[in-house]
C-alpha cells in the first residue's frame, strides 16, 4: 500500500488509573497488576509526514524534556511497525508534548499508541488487531491500553484489557507537582497491597456519585510508597481534596494526581485556585473520554 501525502494528526490521550492493584512478580519480573484504566480529553498530540528518512521533532512546553532522547519510544513504534509492513519509516514524526515526562498518567505509551494508530492510517496498512496488540506489548506495559484509548479493565503486566463501558464522561482535575518519582524505588519500597482478584468490576451507566462510591472500595497500592519517597505527593492530594474534590488519588507510579469532581463549575474553580495556589504545579482540568 502507498503512504497517504497529507499529514495524519494523532491525538495521545493522558491515561489515568483509577485504581491500581499489584500482585506478585512474575517469571518474566513484572509484578502481575488490576487496574480500571481511562483516558482525559487532555493529552499530547503527533502530526506525521513524508519524509525520506525518519526523523522526529518535539516541541510543547515538555518538549525540551525530552531533547536527549530520540531513540525514545515514538522512534521504536515507528521502526517495529514499519518492520512488520516491510518497509522503511520514511516519516517526519513532531510532537507536541503537553503532559509531563514520566509522570504516572502515560505519556511515553500514549505516544508511542498513537505513533502505531498514526502510521497504521498514512501508511494505509491492514495489519490484524491481534498483531498491532502484539507490537504494542512488547514497546511498554501501558501501550498495549492506549492503542485502545478507551476505559479498560488492565491485567497482567498490561497486555490484558477488556473494554469496560458505561463510565460517565466525569471532570478530572489533573495535579502534577513538577518532580520525578523512580517506578523502581516505587516497587522496591512496595510493603502493604491489595494484591490482584480483588476488585469488582463498575457496574454499567455509574452516575458520578456513584463512580465516587465506587473509589472505596479500591486504591492505588503504590500511592503510599510513592509518598513516602516523594511527600510533596501527598501535599497535592490533600490540595485537592480541599478543593472540593469528591475523590482523590494517584495515577500509575506519580507524581501526577487527580481529583473527581461532581461537575464542570467545581473541577474549572479548583483548577483555576492550584494554579494560582502552586503556580510550579502543571494543573489540568479534564474529562474521562
Amino acid at each position: 500500500m502507498s503512504a497517504n501525502p497529507d499529514p495524519v494528526r494523532v491525538f495521545a490521550p493522558a491515561k489515568i488509573n483509577l485504581f491500581l492493584h499489584v500482585g506478585d512478580r512474575r517469571s518474566d519480573g513484572f509484578h502481575a497488576l488490576e487496574s480500571l484504566v481511562v483516558f482525559a480529553d487532555v493529552g499530547d498530540e503527533l502530526m506525521i509526514e513524508p519524509a525520506k528518512e525518519f526523523s522526529l521533532a518535539l516541541n510543547g512546553p515538555f518538549g525540551i524534556k525530552l531533547a536527549d532522547e530520540q531513540d525514545n519510544l515514538i522512534a521504536k513504534a515507528a521502526r517495529a511497525l514499519a518492520a512488520k509492513a516491510g518497509r522503511t519509516p520514511d516519516v517526519k514524526i513532531t510532537l507536541t508534548k503537553n503532559l509531563p515526562v514520566a509522570s504516572g498518567i502515560g505519556g511515553g505509551s500514549a505516544d508511542a499508541a498513537a505513533t502505531l494508530r498514526g502510521l497504521m492510517q498514512f501508511w494505509n496498512l491492514k495489519i490484524p488487531n491481534e498483531d498491532l496488540h502484539a507490537i504494542a506489548e512488547t514497546l511498554g506495559s501501558d501501550v498495549p491500553a492506549c492503542l485502545l484509548s478507551e476505559t479498560l479493565w488492565m491485567t497482567g503486566r498490561g497486555e490484558g484489557i477488556e473494554p469496560i463501558p458505561g463510565l460517565p464522561p466525569a471532570p478530572l482535575v489533573l495535579v502534577n507537582p513538577g518532580i520525578g518519582v523512580s517506578t523502581r524505588d516505587i516497587f522496591a519500597n512496595l510493603k502493604d497491597r491489595v494484591g490482584i482478584g480483588q476488585a469488582a468490576k463498575p457496574k454499567p451507566d455509574l452516575s458520578i456519585l456513584a463512580l465516587a462510591d465506587y473509589f472505596k472500595s479500591n486504591r492505588n497500592d503504590l500511592e503510599k510508597p510513592a509518598r513516602q519517597i516523594a511527600p510533596v505527593i501527598g501535599e497535592t492530594l490533600s490540595a485537592i481534596a480541599a478543593n472540593g474534590a469528591l475523590r482523590t488519588r494517584m495515577s500509575g507510579s506519580g507524581a501526577t494526581c487527580f481529583g473527581l469532581f461532581a461537575d464542570d463549575k467545581t473541577a474549572e474553580e479548583a483548577a483555576a485556585k492550584l494554579a494560582n495556589d502552586h503556580p510550579t504545579w502543571w494543573v489540568k482540568k479534564a474529562r474521562i473520554q
